[in-house]
């Protein structure tokens, strides 16, 4: 009869390597139950793993597109918020050349400049509103602040461009106007249409007025979708507001005729309707960027949900499966803990 020498200490070292690799078991199992998904997604699926990337990036792709829309959304509100205090300002000024008409009083004369260039500090800087450090109404321009300030010391370059043109235009009238009251209503027209609008419709709203760009900003919104999010102070509703206010401003408190101070107000009044109407119009260009925002981020989610549908069905795991895998592997551990603490305590001591 022959027997075999068996150590304790390969027993031992074998339940270790055992143990080792239950807990190793253990631990992916028990991060598969916790994310749904395959601890190692390449080794399981093998030839599909590149499908499953392909809809990994598609995922990726879609979640920037998301994340690039919260911020178009929020700078189109932005946009709204501004341009309805714009609108605003200019509602103001209408009401206040409709309120004081036919008033020829200097005290009332004085309270209707004031208040027409408050609204006009009140458009500028809403014109001037920035988001993210870009200002909204620059265009491609961000960096630029769109609308100079007029009532500034020394005085603005609008400011200077008006009087300069008011003095050229008296002195050319023949014969030569020597002060304000010898305007006739035809003359203030002509100066009004043929000397003064032309500079907020011409190149002289870029040179005295605007830096911004008459670019807008566009942004994609879906793979086949771009929006412009964003208007500019070059719209026709910035320039006429600017135009209803500065020759309200400028000349209505003038030592001119009741006739002449009329014919002011009935143009400056024009001008300021077709102000409202533009700014109207810049607010509904926006509104339908809004709406078409809304509806891409829909289309979104719901791409978003299928892709994580199939994603889930590659990767997934059965919770079911790795709910019982875990607690086989638990009680493994248990047994191999236990086994390993009984070879610790033999010994030859304890047969002597």
């Amino acid at each position: 009869m022959k027997t075999s020498y068996v150590s304790n200490l390969a027993i031992q070292s074998a339940m270790r390597l055992t143990i080792q690799q239950n807990q190793s078991d253990l631990l992916k199992a028990t991060q598969e139950q916790t994310t749904g998904r395959h601890y190692d997604v390449g080794l399981a699926l093998g030839a599909t793993a590149s499908r499953s990337l392909n809809l990994q990036r598609e995922m990726d792709r879609l979640n920037s597109m998301k994340t690039t829309n919260a911020v178009v959304t929020q700078r189109l509100s932005g946009s709204q918020g501004a341009l309805e205090t714009m609108a605003k300002a200019a509602e103001k000024v209408r009401d206040t050349l409709v309120t004081y008409k036919g008033n020829d009083a200097a005290t009332q004369l004085k309270i209707q400049k004031t208040e027409i260039m408050g609204a006009l500090q009140t458009f500028t800087a809403a014109a001037n509103t920035s988001f993210n450090g870009e200002f909204l109404f620059s265009g491609i321009n961000t960096d630029a602040k769109p609308i100079a300030d007029y009532s500034t010391t020394p005085p603005s370059a609008a400011k200077t461009a008006f009087d300069s043109a008011l003095s050229t235009f008296m002195a050319a009238q023949i014969p030569a106007l020597t002060g304000m009251d010898q305007f006739s209503v035809a003359q203030m027209q002509d100066f009004i249409k043929n000397t003064v609008e032309p500079m907020f419709t011409g190149t002289g709203w870029d040179a005295n007025w605007s830096d911004a760009s008459s670019q807008n900003m566009t942004s994609r919104i879906s793979a086949s979708e771009v929006i412009e999010s964003s208007t500019n102070a070059n719209a026709k509703g910035f320039r006429m507001f600017a135009l209803a206010s500065v020759i309200s401003a400028e000349l209505m408190d003038r030592n001119v005729t009741p006739e002449v101070r009329a014919a002011i107000g009935v143009e400056a009044l024009q001008y300021a309707e077709q102000g409202i109407a533009g700014l109207n119009a810049e607010r509904s260009s926006l509104g339908i960027s809004e709406s078409r925002v809304k509806k891409a981020n829909t289309s979104i989610e719901a791409q978003l949900k299928l892709v994580n549908t199939h994603v889930a069905d590659l990767e997934g795991i059965d919770p079911i499966e790795t709910s019982t895998r875990i607690n086989t592997l638990k009680v493994q551990l248990e047994t191999s803990y236990t086994l390993t603490s009984r070879l610790q305590q033999m010994s030859l001591l304890n047969f002597l």
